[in-house]
């Protein structure tokens, strides 16, 4: 099957001049998406698409193309796969912190991504997971007490903003006084801003400070060694178990794509619920359900919604299109998890749903390493708002709110919410 700009007159998806690769940027496709992922599955599983760096990229959307990509051995993340075109307009974190920030586990193929996936695991595995659950409701609990007694307040400045990041610390190992120091707006370095763009200074500027930022980590977990994560990846590079490079992508990796995902989840589930008030007050009423419904939140509005870019080595197939090495693909997680092949009734939020195998934290060796601490800290985070916040509801018009306007992610940096009191 072909492409939409393969074939000739208009485009069935955009209803444009065929060829014309696919906008995914702009408030109302941010706002969402789900309508336009609809009509690319139904023409075909592969789209020329384009992003707002000027990029042009392969996007891949219904479930079985995304599930074969995700596991597909010739797709590759290394940076060095990606050709001239891309590293010219996608490849936009300037040198050398490119070099240095950008050789963690997504961009690594194995044995590379091997060896150092296997430094994480034991931190984030299911067992010790479950045992900090009680200190993750106290983190939770914490934040709602400070939030107002009555009235209402915004759950990302509030809650959203900080819960997954207090909870990130305790599983790492990042010590109080350096928690403390850390800046969200750093996050936003994964934000793509082009050389031309004039936001590039404040970019950069953001980026030189995680740098500086990491190396002071690096250089306390040297001097205060303790048996956590962040001590024993130290301890590996000095056993030349990674480099320096390594070291501080990991730890990169570790500090922006460990909360900030979670903190989006937060709010598109929070989001998804008030458009859903029976179902919220059902949650609520039957906390039994929670695994079972934070799977179907997930599916339903996974704010990881694209992957990050894959490459192939050599001029290749996929499913029927033929890609040029060196150009990026990338896959469309959220419009794989509402393909209808796939999951009965795609559009309708259903906490009941069994089988339910989504691809929110991808699939295959990229699998997300921290997915048993990201469900942990969901149903942590959703059983305690529901319960704590009764008459939890919109502050506002849910249309009215402004999603960020990130290349893979979904969620919203203000949701003003009311409720009846705080207990």
């Amino acid at each position: 099957m072909t492409t939409p700009d393969r074939t000739e007159g208009r485009c069935p998806v955009t209803g444009a001049t065929a060829g014309e690769p696919i906008p995914l940027y702009g408030a109302a496709y941010k706002t969402d998406p789900y309508d336009l992922y609809e009509r690319m599955r139904d023409a075909g599983p592969v789209h020329r698409v384009r992003f707002p760096s000027g990029i042009a990229a392969w996007l891949v959307t219904g479930y079985e193309a995304a599930h074969s990509a995700l596991n597909d051995p010739r797709l590759g993340k290394n940076h060095r796969l990606g050709n001239d075109n891309w590293r010219s307009l996608a490849s936009i974190m300037p040198e050398p912190q490119h070099s240095q920030l950008q050789v963690h586990l997504l961009h690594q193929d194995p044995p590379e991504h091997t060896r150092m996936r296997h430094l994480v695991l034991n931190a984030f595995a299911p067992r010790r997971v479950e045992s900090l659950r009680p200190r993750f409701h106290e983190i939770a609990d914490s934040l709602v007490d400070e939030l107002p007694a009555e009235g209402g307040a915004d759950l990302v400045a509030g809650f959203a903003a900080h819960y997954p990041f207090r909870v990130l610390a305790e599983v790492i190992g990042l010590p109080p006084e350096l928690a403390a120091r850390f800046d969200r707006d750093w996050g936003k370095v994964v934000q793509p801003v082009g050389p031309q763009d004039p936001g590039r200074p404040a970019y950069e500027a953001r980026l030189l400070g995680l740098q500086t930022y990491i190396a002071d980590v690096v250089a306390h977990k040297r001097e205060h060694w303790e048996d956590d994560l962040l001590s024993r990846l130290v301890l590996a590079k000095d056993r030349k178990e990674l480099t320096q490079a390594e070291l501080d992508s990991m730890i990169f990796q570790l500090l922006v794509a460990g909360q900030e995902p979670v903190t989006n989840q937060i709010t598109t589930m929070i989001i998804t619920l008030l458009r859903h008030p029976e179902q919220l007050a059902r949650l609520r009423d039957e906390p039994d359900l929670m695994p079972r419904a934070i799977e179907e939140l997930l599916r339903y509005d996974s704010a990881f919604e694209l992957t990050t870019w894959r490459f192939f080595a050599e001029d290749s197939d996929l499913h029927g299109t033929r890609i040029p090495a060196g150009d990026s693909v990338i896959v469309s997680l959220c419009a794989a998890n509402r393909d209808g092949e796939q999951f009965p009734d795609a559009d309708t939020l259903d906490l009941e749903r069994s089988p339910n195998s989504h691809l929110a934290f991808g699939h295959g060796i990229h699998f997300c390493p921290g997915a048993a601490l990201a469900r942990a800290e969901l149903q942590i985070a959703i059983v305690t708002l529901l319960t704590r916040l009764p008459g939890l509801r919109p502050a506002g018009s849910l249309d009215d709110l402004t999603w960020i306007p990130a290349v893979l992610a979904r969620g919203v940096n203000q949701l003003p919410v009311a409720y009846d009191k705080r207990i």
